[in-house]
């Protein structure tokens, strides 16, 4: 049995960063809620390191949903 490969669709990128985008944030501000609301030191720690991979993780996706609107606007070209 062969495979084929699939062609690269790019067309929806865009909408795809920008839904992990907000799905990032939104998971920063229950993170930041949940530290409100708790009183262990570790928990905390816990979340304020998970934040800071998530802000740095959301720094890259906002580079690549740049590329991929430029790319877009000239066509993927």
């Amino acid at each position: 049995m062969t495979q084929k490969n699939n062609p690269d669709d790019r067309k929806d990128n865009v909408e795809k960063i920008q839904k992990n985008i907000d799905n990032t944030i939104e998971n920063m501000e229950l993170a930041a809620d949940m530290m409100l609301n708790t009183s262990d030191e570790k928990a905390k720690q816990d979340l304020i390191d998970k934040n800071k991979r998530r802000k740095q993780a959301l720094e890259g996706m906002r580079r690549e949903i740049k590329d991929e609107a430029d790319a877009r606007a000239h066509n993927y070209q």
